[in-house]
């Protein structure tokens, strides 16, 4: 813990840290902001504030020899620090209650920090996150287990399939040197949505962009696990994101639909990357707006005749700000009657439920409580958005998730409710919508019947 409040070893995050130490205000404003406070009964563990106040407490009695009148007395002992990490992964760092409070107290931030001593200092972490994680893309390059032959094989049938069913010739192109644009996917869509590379592929071809994908290690898996649970790791892979970039000579490296990535690489690694692995980072939203803007590709709204709500990822929304490009996008591909915000929406917007890693984690009896607790906030917030519907699946209904880790729990949450079966609630990302809705494509790219 001292460690973390010295310039030299914790400069990335310092400041806010000592904001969020020094001053809470204790008015528990942040806990009605709280989903998983609110979906576990209103059970006080489930705080923002409570492993915080715990910290704290530990901070200025230990670290700063203060008055234990003042700031509460707590004895440092490994079942205080057992429970201590256990809370911390009892957080989606969605940071909604940080966006709340009156003075600006990241509890989240916290949340992160003890995650961070505990696997830095203390080698305690989630095997998910570091060891089938983070050290698996740095040692075979990505979190997938894939290797580069195995994407760049599985890409290639990925292009047949996605050719075949629009009509339009597709080819991802690898280590072009000079492209204008680096895409950097979430691996993990290879494997679980392979219509999404496809779609990005069919959008950025049809535009005429200039882009490539990189086959060096870790650069074909947009993820970045570091940026949940551990500065070094997160370091690591951002480094050799930007490597393969520099390496390639590209003008800007473009985000794919993975929330967490976007946090990793366009806004903390503002903190590492200068000089000249500074290179210019974007997120895919903006790109695929000024794609329809530019009226470079035809859409047809009335193909996707059925109803939309769109999910905000926390970090692209929330940590970012990016609200309106994938709003005036989906205005363009749907039918005005036939698009369902969720309330609330936008920078309010709750966390699907497996954000900080959530999603991959499953040991113990974590999904239940992942689909009990931290995700039906989600689940309510998806039904309410689709009321007045037809709740079957002869009437399939579809839920916009444009991150990677969001779909995998949006998936996990329909799966375990029975959603398809029982409401026809389907999911997937925002560029299926858009070749579903290509003049130029031969129509249906999006299966229902895949769920």
């Amino acid at each position: 813990m001292r460690k973390l409040f010295t310039p030299e070893n914790n400069w990335t995050f310092l400041q806010p840290l000592l904001m969020s130490m020094e001053h809470c205000a204790r008015c528990h404003t942040c806990s009605d902001a709280c989903h998983i406070y609110e979906e576990s009964g209103r059970n006080p563990l489930y705080r923002p504030a409570y492993r915080s106040e715990v910290f704290r407490r530990i901070y200025h009695k230990y670290i700063k020899n203060g008055s234990t009148f003042i700031h509460g007395d707590i004895d440092l002992n490994w079942e205080t620090v057992s429970r201590l990490i256990e809370l911390a992964y009892r957080c989606n760092l969605c940071r909604r209650c940080a966006q709340t409070c009156p003075i600006g107290a990241d509890n989240a931030l916290l949340a992160r920090e003890i995650r961070k001593v505990a696997s830095q200092e203390m080698g305690i972490s989630s095997k998910e996150c570091h060891d089938d994680g983070s050290m698996l893309q740095l040692t075979v390059g990505s979190s997938t287990g894939m290797n580069a032959l195995v994407v760049k094989d599985n890409l290639e049938f990925i292009d047949e399939d996605t050719s075949e069913k629009t009509g339009i010739k597709v080819e991802t192109p690898w280590d072009k040197e000079g492209a204008d644009i680096l895409l950097l996917h979430n691996a993990g869509e290879i494997m679980a949505w392979p219509e999404n590379p496809g779609a990005f592929a069919a959008l950025l071809n049809a535009a005429g962009l200039s882009w490539t994908l990189s086959s060096d290690i870790a650069a074909y898996d947009a993820i970045n696990y570091g940026v949940w649970y551990d500065d070094v790791q997160f370091a690591r892979v951002a480094l050799l994101h930007a490597q393969a970039a520099k390496k390639l000579k590209v003008k800007k490296i473009v985000m794919g639909e993975c929330g967490h990535a976007h946090k990793a690489l366009t806004v903390i690694a503002d903190k590492i990357l200068t000089g000249d692995l500074n290179i210019p980072r974007e997120s895919a939203f903006t790109v695929l707006h000024e794609i329809v803007k530019s009226g470079r590709i035809k859409f047809d709204k009335s193909r996707n005749d059925f109803p939309v709500t769109l999910h905000d990822p926390c970090n692209v929304v929330r940590l970012m700000g990016i609200v309106r490009p994938q709003r005036e996008i989906i205005k363009a591909i749907v039918p005005e009657n036939r698009y369902h915000p969720m309330k609330p929406e936008g920078i309010h917007n709750y966390c699907c439920g497996g954000g900080s890693g959530f999603a991959i984690m499953s040991g113990h009896n974590f999904s239940d409580w992942r689909h009990h607790v931290a995700g039906r906030r989600k689940f309510r917030q998806i039904l309410e958005a689709f009321q007045g519907e037809p709740m079957d699946k002869d009437h399939p209904k579809y839920v916009c998730a444009p991150c990677s880790n969001c779909k995998g729990q949006i998936r996990d949450i329909i799966k375990y409710y029975d959603a398809w079966e029982k409401a026809g609630i389907h999911y997937g990302g925002l560029v299926e919508l858009m070749v579903n809705a290509m003049v130029d494509a031969k129509p249906g790219y999006i299966d229902w019947e895949w769920h």
